[in-house]
């Protein structure tokens, strides 16, 4: 049994390599490259969100119900899918059924290797080591990540259809992977085999906000703090085609950027250390305000600087937040209010991705950040100053 738990674990940790190989961090471009405008890319953005914002419950009950290793298939299975698209679609429509179809991807695989590597410790009851699991795979991810995004910044000029290829690849060798698992046993007893249901989930959670209200402002701040910030992330990969970035210089910045996000996370502790959580999101806003409301008159240099600090803001950001979050929600809700974070946050991307998309095409990028930056200012010394 425990070499099968441990042959479950390696096999755990390069399905999740291969599920998170950044090889399409850079659809934006293609999506340009292949002719749509970036109000049309935001609404593809908007229906990846909206998707998965429908299917996140049901996602759960069918690995409750048929069982990991077919619903993290089912996953790959899509991800395939949503790669055939993508090089073959021709006009919007067939790109926004491709990313329904990642938005499924992403679903069905979120949560579930986890719940399958856990359920296989706790064949063994070998649980208490289920912490040093979860470093190992976030490690595997923060490296397969910017490797994939290395690799497709040499694609950049007119092959970006290569990597769509080899996400297909990687896809593929995944689902050997996952054939290579063993289904581990379940404690039927325990088995969340009545999921519950979308609505329960938004009444348990409703209550439990009536009694938090700083847990509903702090909820609507991280979404809308995300939001922007990844709004931000993949709108700027169209500055870098416009200003003609090369291949190498654009994954260096994609580099520099996951290295900084790192080094983000292990800041953390000490600011936290440092500064009360208001005073701490309070300095967040400002810095991020700043920085939007700087493209207005910065220089390329200066915009590549502010891309940097944006994403190292959302690096402290989720952290900081994430751990407030577990300290301040009961244990009985934690896993309902938090998955209510993640429809709130789902919910701003789908309204502001096109939104910003718009203005950037009726404007420019430096004015609709720069002008967003303005509201962001304004709109943080409002909340903080109550």
């Amino acid at each position: 049994m425990v070499k099968i738990m441990q042959r479950n674990l390696h096999l755990g940790y390069g399905y999740t390599a291969l599920a998170y190989f950044g090889i399409t961090s850079l659809w934006v471009i293609f999506l340009q490259q292949r002719g749509l405008s970036l109000v049309q890319i935001g609404l593809c953005e908007s229906i990846f969100h909206l998707t998965s914002l429908l299917s996140e419950v049901p996602s759960g009950m069918l690995a409750d119900r048929f069982g990991y290793k077919i619903v993290l298939i089912g996953g790959r299975v899509a991800a395939i899918a949503h790669a055939l698209i993508m090089l073959m679609a021709t006009n919007f429509w067939w790109f926004a059924l491709g990313f329904v179809l990642q938005a499924w991807a992403y679903n069905l695989q979120s949560g579930t290797i986890e719940a399958l590597l856990y359920d296989s410790l706790a064949e063994n009851h070998a649980t208490e080591r289920f912490p040093v699991v979860t470093k190992n795979m976030n490690m595997v991810i923060e490296s397969a990540t910017p490797v994939g995004v290395l690799l497709a910044g040499g694609f950049v000029h007119g092959h970006l259809s290569v990597t769509y290829l080899l996400y297909m690849a990687s896809a593929i060798v995944a689902i050997g992977c996952i054939i290579g698992l063993r289904e581990p046993l379940r404690d039927q007893a325990t088995a969340i085999t009545g999921t519950q249901s979308l609505s329960a989930i938004l009444r348990a959670a409703g209550k439990c906000l009536r009694k938090l209200p700083e847990l509903r402002q702090l909820m609507v701040f991280h979404a809308a703090f995300s939001a922007l910030g990844m709004t931000y992330y993949y709108d700027f990969q169209a500055v870098m085609t416009a200003k003609g970035f090369s291949g190498p210089l654009i994954s260096g910045i994609l580099i520099a950027t996951a290295i900084l996000n790192v080094g983000g996370v292990q800041l953390t502790p000490w600011l936290q250390q440092r500064w009360a959580l208001v005073r701490l999101l309070r300095g967040l806003t400002a810095l991020l305000a700043s920085v939007l409301i700087s493209a207005l008159w910065a220089n390329t240099l200066g915009l590549v600087l502010g891309y940097l600090l944006v994403n190292l803001l959302l690096a402290i950001v989720e952290p900081v937040l994430s751990n407030y979050y577990n300290r301040l929600l009961p244990s009985a809700q934690r896993a309902t209010l938090l998955s209510v974070s993640s429809m709130i946050f789902s919910l701003m991307m789908v309204v502001l991705f096109p939104v910003m998309g718009w203005l950037i095409e009726w404007s420019s990028f430096t004015v609709a950040f720069g002008g967003t930056g303005m509201v962001v200012l304004v709109c943080g010394w409002l909340a903080f100053r109550r």
